[in-house]
């Protein structure tokens, strides 16, 4: 359970773009012809059920709960179903009822700026005759599904909804192996950093990091069998020759969970290379101020002697003595540091 958008384990997972203003696309296509719209009533969209063609119905921002529930009526979508929309701080998951499948599934963004993910919640639902998503806020990586539809590339435009759910679950989890690039080359410019000039930042950024990768591999983990139960699943949403394709994305999925471990390790590693970095430094500090301190105790011995200020002690009146014993002192240090540099201990 989560309340006010935090999850039980302590991350917060909440997402202030989940409030934006919701609006509805849909694509209507089939073989010969496709048309695109933009939705402005409710309703309209409940004469799409029932049509030979199939339809993407796409809902950009879940901040009108009133709204996705009419909707969700009007294609007799459960209310269970509709709750899970709307919290978006679900896990994958996947559920199976008579004339439809409901699936959530995370979409990943990387942020140039920040320099850090953005996790997003997708509920779809796939019907026989159309496909439903549902996102937190508009922008998506949808965007090569829009061009092979407008521009009849492939056999989408041939095939049925569950051919589109297909490409568009396929077109997130492309989507991660880029997202993790990007990760990829933020590791290499800190593992730079940490060669040149280890500081308290770079620790900071590398906490971060490795909390992400932890976020990633929890939201991703579930998905292997959310696209495993796709492949075998006997609903007659999903026709047998689609399934075949499911494979493919249940064996990307595992690729990105064991890139992402490699990822893991790596950022774990160079915490420790951090913390070794940070070490070999303090020893050489603490090492230059042993060799300094050790240079100043003959002079410190010699000067703790003739402070006692005796009467009887030799050179005590001596005219040049304290030039004598200065020169003593920087003659023992000057043969301390020649020693030190023959030893190369500094």
């Amino acid at each position: 359970m989560a309340k006010n958008g935090k999850s039980t384990n302590g991350i917060d997972v909440s997402n202030n773009h989940a409030m934006d203003k919701e609006k509805i696309y849909v694509i209507d296509f089939n073989e010969k012809k496709l048309e695109e719209t933009v939705i402005k009533e409710i309703g309209d969209c409940s004469k799409y059920k029932k049509r030979s063609t199939v339809s993407w119905i796409n809902v950009n921002g879940l901040g009108n709960t009133e709204a996705i529930n009419k909707l969700g009526k009007n294609f007799g979508i459960h209310d269970l179903v509709l709750e899970d929309i709307l919290d978006t701080t679900q896990r994958p998951k996947i559920d199976e009822f008579d004339d439809y499948i409901f699936i959530l599934i995370k979409m990943f963004t990387f942020n140039e700026k920040k320099k850090k993910i953005e996790i997003e919640q997708v509920s779809m639902i796939i019907g026989h005759n159309y496909v439903l998503t549902f996102q937190e806020r508009k922008g998506d990586v949808f965007g090569i599904v829009r061009k092979r539809l407008e521009n009849d590339k492939g056999r989408i435009r041939r095939l049925g909804a569950d051919y589109l759910a297909y490409t568009l679950i396929d077109a997130i989890v492309d989507n991660y192996f880029i997202v993790i690039e990007n990760v990829g080359e933020e590791i290499d410019r800190i593992e730079n950093r940490l060669i040149v000039n280890p500081n308290s930042s770079i620790l900071k950024t590398i906490h971060k990091l490795k909390k992400e990768m932890i976020l990633v591999l929890k939201s991703v983990w579930p998905l292997r069998e959310v696209i495993g139960n796709l492949r075998i699943s006997e609903s007659t949403c999903i026709e047998k020759t689609t399934s075949i394709y499911f494979r493919d994305i249940y064996e990307h999925v595992l690729q990105f969970i064991d890139a992402v471990e490699i990822y893991r390790d790596m950022i774990s590693g160079q915490l420790d290379i951090y913390l070794s970095s940070i070490n070999n430094k303090m020893n050489d500090i603490m090492k230059f101020l042993t060799i300094i301190a050790t240079i100043f105790i003959p002079p410190t011995f010699i000067a703790g002697i003739y402070g006692m200020n005796f009467k009887n002690m030799p050179e005590y009146r001596w005219w040049f003595g304290y030039p004598v014993v200065l020169g003593v002192m920087g003659l023992i240090m000057i043969v301390m540091v020649i020693y030190f540099k023959k030893k190369k201990w500094f």
